[in-house]
C-alpha cells in the first residue's frame, strides 16, 4: 500500500477557525483571558458544536491572531500532501465581532500569502456565512468576496432548517460579479436541504450531503449533473449525524454515482487530518490506492483552481500511483 501523505491532495471542505492547533489556541485563550472549554468526547447535534465552535472563535482577537492561525494552518496543510486547497473563513462574522470588518480579512489574506509561499501550498479563499444571521450580513460577506481575487467563491453555513430563500438575490449578485457558490446542505437536514441549495442557491459544491440518499430521484439528478459532494465523515460522526465511522454512508455516496470528495471540516473536533480522512477510509471500507486516488481526483475536478493546476495535480496523482509498479 502506497503512502497517503504522499499522495497529493486538494482539499475542498475546511473551516479555518477549526484549524487551530491546540497549543496555539491555549496561547490565545490566556492572552485574551478566554475560558474555552474542553472538546466533548461527543457531540449531541449541530447546534452543540456551534456553541462550542463560537467560545473558539471567540480566541480571534487581534490581526496577529488570525495572521497566525491561517500561516500556521497552511504548514499543517502542506505537511500533509495537500498540494492546493479552498479554505473557509467566517469573514464578515468576525469583521462584526470585533468592529472591524476588515482587519479579519485582510489579516488571513496575509497569513496565507505567506505560509503557501513558505511551503509550497496553492490555495484559494471561501467566505462563508451562516443561514440564521441576517441578509444584511451576507451581503457584506458578498462586498467582502468581491474585493479580493484571492477569494473564489461564498457560501452558506449553519443549521440546515433555516431556509436560504432570503439569500436569493446575494447569490444573483454574487454571480454576476463572477464569484461561485458553494453551499452546506444535507448535513443536519434532509434532501430538501439539498434541493434549495440547488435551486434557489446555484451551489456548485455541496457541502456534506451525506443524506442525499433519502431521495433516489435528487440522488440521480445531482450524479448526472457532476456536483461534487464535500464528504467530512469523522465530522459527520463527531458531530453525532452519524453513529459511528463504519456506518457512514460513503460507500453508497460512491456506489450511487455521485462524485464524492474526502475533506476534514473541522479537524479540531475530529482530531483528524485530511491523510488520516484517506487512512480511514482505507481501513475502515477497505478501499484500494485506485479507489483512493479516485477520490482526490475528484477533488482536483470539483476544485475551482485553474485548468493548468488540474492538469499538474492529475499528473501528481498518477505518478503517486504509479509509484509502486515502478518501485
Amino acid at each position: 500500500m502506497r503512502d497517503l501523505s504522499a499522495l497529493p491532495k486538494v482539499h475542498l471542505h475546511v473551516h479555518l477557525e477549526s484549524t487551530i492547533r491546540p497549543g496555539t489556541l491555549k496561547e490565545l485563550a490566556v492572552a485574551h483571558g478566554v475560558q474555552v472549554p474542553d472538546k466533548p468526547a461527543a457531540f449531541d447535534g449541530f447546534r452543540a458544536f456551534a456553541d462550542r465552535n463560537s467560545l473558539t472563535r471567540s480566541c480571534l482577537r487581534e490581526g496577529a491572531d488570525f495572521e497566525r492561525i491561517a500561516r500556521e494552518f497552511c504548514a499543517d496543510e502542506a505537511a500533509q500532501g495537500t498540494r492546493y486547497v479552498e479554505v473557509t473563513f467566517t469573514a464578515a462574522s468576525h469583521g462584526e465581532r470585533i468592529g472591524d470588518f476588515e482587519l479579519p480579512l485582510n489579516a488571513v489574506l496575509k497569513g496565507l500569502w505567506d505560509g503557501g509561499k513558505e511551503h509550497g501550498l496553492q490555495w484559494r479563499l471561501i467566505l462563508d456565512h451562516s443561514r440564521r444571521r441576517s441578509v444584511e450580513r451576507a451581503e457584506k460577506t458578498l462586498e467582502l468576496a468581491k474585493r479580493h481575487e484571492e477569494i473564489v467563491a461564498i457560501g452558506m453555513a449553519g443549521e440546515e432548517k433555516h431556509s436560504l430563500a432570503p439569500f436569493r438575490e446575494v447569490f444573483v449578485r454574487a454571480r454576476e460579479a463572477g464569484l461561485h457558490l458553494v453551499h452546506h446542505a444535507g448535513e443536519d437536514a434532509g434532501p430538501d436541504s439539498i434541493r434549495e441549495a440547488i435551486e434557489i442557491g446555484g451551489t456548485e459544491r455541496i457541502g456534506h450531503g451525506i443524506r442525499i440518499l433519502e431521495d433516489p430521484e435528487l440522488t440521480s439528478q445531482t450524479a448526472e449533473a457532476g456536483i461534487a459532494l464535500e464528504v467530512c465523515p469523522s465530522s459527520n460522526v463527531a458531530l453525532g449525524l452519524v453513529p459511528t465511522l463504519p456506518e457512514h454512508p460513503l460507500p453508497q455516496l460512491i456506489e450511487a454515482g455521485l462524485s464524492v470528495t474526502l475533506n476534514t471540516d473541522v479537524p479540531d473536533v475530529t482530531g483528524t487530518t485530511i491523510t488520516d480522512e484517506f487512512t480511514r477510509a482505507r481501513e475502515v471500507f477497505g478501499y484500494d490506492d485506485a479507489t483512493l486516488a479516485k477520490l482526490a481526483s475528484n477533488a482536483v475536478q470539483a476544485s475551482f483552481a485553474p485548468e493548468e493546476t488540474k492538469a499538474l495535480l492529475r499528473k501528481e496523482i498518477d505518478g503517486w500511483l504509479r509509484s509502486a509498479e515502478d518501485a
